[in-house]
């Protein structure tokens, strides 16, 4: 029997491994590193054949362990450094090698951001067969970068959980479900550290049941904190599986008494087995319904489920170099699709004769029409719906659009948007993008009619892959 189960195993172990590939499931390996991959692990090959190599880095020889193989490439993990980069850091943060957060600190801050660039510049190549070098080509300019890449994150989402009997909260082990527990991370605004850690305290004094995913029971699933990084303002959102909170009074009395500076406590209500986040129904148990914070000269309230970006220094960045790209000089009609809360609508009605903004979730135009109010700003207007439907609307209204700014989610404009921004042929289109891939797909659609001049890379998420970008377009005359 025992023979039997020891052959069954090889079958199995064989099956996994693709044949006629120059490595086998297990196996050590020296490689030199030649490239990162847009998810920051290192590039390397081994007879033509490549590997994925996390914590490695460009310019590396290494010794790593096959993980995973598919036909094409494999991943591997990192064993052992043999020959190191100059551009390797030190990751401050002790949770490092086990937190999914970030993927990049161990790479130098400088070649964080070379990094990004040529991320953007791949993609437009591959992608968009676009030219980035020579005289013909896009200009891709250097990643603009912060000063002090640190706790500049405004917004934390934790997973709540239970270990060994205690409840805990902190971030995803990377590709799991496993929560690394933390009391500490040094990209999120020491604000919602302080609120976390309270919150997590308070639950467990008071036996308020972690929210445990296997078996879909207990109450507490995150903890949700949003932080003014410019005011100060601090909201403490409870994500919890039903409405009744056992000991609601103690618990609203312990957070206001820990947390002197909170200005909101809500609850959200998530009964659903699922992975998202946030329910239906939220209800504010203390305090405002909103905080406010302001990027530049523009003021925002700011609610539990509003999408506001998590680094307000950075997007003041990206928000300018959005207003000097659409060339507004106070005598141009813009509309802006995807305008969310009007955070992009606002900083454009400054220069802009009138501004025209769309967005098909009813409750973000609310507080893009309250954040209009808020700071006395009359030459917008704001609609509900889908930008395909409601500019072509517009256009039957005789509203011509100067310049069409679009700043779509990490999937991508709609075709059908892509194809009104070319039946309208504003002069201008300007395309803030939180993806590149699907940036340089949709750019390609646009060439048809407009030329690309600039890139404007910017990192909104220093010591992570990702990468937002700014893009002036200009219609071919």
């Amino acid at each position: 029997m025992a023979k039997t189960a020891k052959k069954r195993r090889g079958a199995q172990a064989a099956a996994k491994q693709p044949l006629d590939l120059p490595v086998r499931l297990g196996q050590i390996v020296e490689i030199e590193i030649t490239g990162l991959s847009h998810e920051g692990a290192g590039v390397g090959r081994v007879e033509g054949y490549t590997l994925f190599v996390a914590g490695a880095l460009p310019g590396e020889r290494v010794r790593a362990r096959v993980e995973h193989l598919k036909k094409n490439f494999g991943f591997a993990g990192l064993a052992e450094v043999v020959e190191q980069s100059a551009s390797r850091a030190l990751p401050p943060c002790p949770l490092y090698d086990r937190c999914g957060g970030c993927s990049l600190q161990h790479l130098a801050y400088e070649e964080q951001l070379v990094h990004k660039q040529q991320i953007v510049k791949d993609n437009l190549r591959r992608i968009g067969g676009f030219d980035v070098e020579g005289d013909k080509a896009i200009t891709v300019h250097p990643t603009l970068g912060m000063s002090d890449p640190w706790r500049y994150r405004n917004k934390a989402q934790v997973p709540i959980g239970e270990q060994d009997g205690a409840l805990v909260g902190g971030f995803y082990a990377e590709k799991s479900h496993e929560i690394i527990d933390m009391n500490e991370c040094l990209i999120q605004h020491p604000a919602g550290d302080e609120a976390v850690n309270a919150v997590k305290a308070i639950a467990s004094e008071l036996c308020i049941r972690p929210y445990d995913e296997a078996s879909h029971s207990g109450l507490l699933r995150h903890v949700v904190v949003k932080v003014g990084a410019r005011t100060g303002e601090v909201m403490v959102v409870l994500v919890t599986t039903e409405e009744n909170i056992p000991q609601r009074d103690k618990l609203m009395e312990a957070i206001r008494t820990r947390l002197p500076g909170v200005k909101s406590i809500v609850q959200n209500i998530n009964p659903a087995r699922t992975n998202v986040i946030f329910g239906e129904k939220t209800v504010t148990l203390w305090g405002s319904d909103v905080i406010y914070d302001t990027i530049g000269p523009i003021r925002f309230a700011i609610s539990a489920r509003s999408f506001y970006q998590v680094n307000p220094a950075q997007t003041e960045v990206l928000y300018n170099k959005t207003l000097e790209y659409a060339g507004a000089t106070g005598m141009e009609t813009v509309i802006d699709a995807y305008c969310g809360i009007g955070t992009i609508s606002l900083f454009l009605a400054q220069k802009s004769r009138h501004v025209y903004g769309v967005e098909i979730v009813p409750e973000a135009i609310a507080d893009a029409n309250r954040n209009a109010e808020l700071n006395g700003i009359e030459n917008v207007t704001f609609e509900t719906g889908p930008a395909e439907v409601v500019i072509p609307a517009w256009k039957e209204q005789g509203i011509r659009a100067d310049v069409i700014v679009v700043d779509p989610p990490r999937k991508g404009c709609d075709e059908a948007l892509l194809a009104t921004i070319l039946q309208m042929k504003p002069e201008r289109v300007v395309y803030v993008s939180c993806n590149p891939s699907t940036l340089a797909r949709d750019l390609k659609v646009l060439a048809e009619l407009y030329e690309v001049k600039e890139v404007q890379p910017v990192d909104m998420f220093p010591h992570t892959g990702h990468v937002e970008c700014v893009v002036r377009i200009y219609r071919r005359e």
